[in-house]
């Protein structure tokens, strides 16, 4: 960013020890909001799995924030779209912390092309990380919920997910029909496993990012000119940070959030306003 932009940002805020206990899954928690999370969860008092694709290192430096922060951590490489990738990783979870009680099912990438020139593998790559790998981590992280039942004394709920969407599951996005596809499928996905595993004491919700500040988008922030741009598409006048989502998934994964189920936060500064109406139009 040019030295001539002031920006608003994040408020600095100390993060309440309200998760101290409890076993966390954040899945691609090397870079951006994933990492902004694991840290997250980790000053709140979780265990925190860091599951990573790439990055080793990045990996590494996440595990040692989150212990710094007084927390257990290890990094785990998987591959969320790969079934055996995800029970793997559910595994050694139980095997290390004994059981898991939340899951950020965070991980996601972007293959953007025009409609007409998008490759099957594109639209399959997407597919495949973005949704079936919430899918399959959640079917795992249900799997150890029913299999371990409730723990009053950790948490009032018998386990919880969080789904990491975005506001493209409400606003589409031309040259990304890969990408909004997948994200309005995690909010079916989403809101049905709600449905259904309420009853057990299992409560499934969904954060909706809208422009965060993350490797993801560096195009859309970096300059001047990109950034008074991307304003234009958020009335509250700043772009987000890491640590907005990871306030509102530390809030979902604890017990001041007991009553929210089956909802989408949408965490965007009022992207989801269109502000192009704000004029009448």
């Amino acid at each position: 960013m040019s030295d001539e932009t002031t920006e608003r940002g994040a408020p600095k805020r100390p993060v309440h020890r309200v998760l101290v206990g409890q076993k966390a899954v954040v899945t691609g928690a090397n870079s951006g909001i994933g990492r902004g999370v694991a840290v997250a969860l980790g000053q709140a008092g979780a265990d925190v799995v860091v599951n990573y694709v790439d990055g080793d290192d990045a990996a590494d430096a996440v595990v040692a924030e989150i212990e710094e922060a007084g927390a257990r951590a290890f990094k785990f490489k998987a591959d969320v779209s790969k079934e055996d990738d995800v029970a793997a990783m559910f595994a050694q979870a139980v095997k290390q912390f004994g059981t898991v009680d939340i899951l950020i099912a965070n991980a996601g990438l972007q293959r953007d092309a025009a409609f007409h020139e998008m490759t099957l593998d594109e639209w399959n790559k997407v597919l495949g990380v973005n949704l079936t790998g919430q899918f399959l981590c959640a079917r795992a992280a249900v799997r150890e919920f029913l299999r371990r039942g409730p723990v009053p004394s950790v948490s009032s709920a018998t386990g919880k997910i969080i789904h990491m969407s975005s506001v493209h599951q409400e606003i589409p996005w031309a040259g990304h029909a890969n990408y909004a596809t997948s994200k309005g499928g995690i909010k079916m996905l989403m809101e049905s496993l709600a449905q259904e595993v309420a009853p057990h004491g299992i409560r499934v919700n969904g954060i909706a990012p809208g422009a965060i500040r993350t490797p993801i988008n560096t195009a859309a922030w970096k300059t001047k000119q990109a950034y008074e741009s991307l304003m234009t598409l958020v009335p509250y006048g700043r772009i987000g940070e890491p640590e907005d989502i990871a306030r509102a998934a530390v809030w979902l994964a604890s017990d001041d959030s007991d009553y929210v189920v089956g909802t989408t936060l949408f965490v965007d500064g009022g992207m989801t306003l269109f502000p192009g109406f704000a004029t009448n139009g």
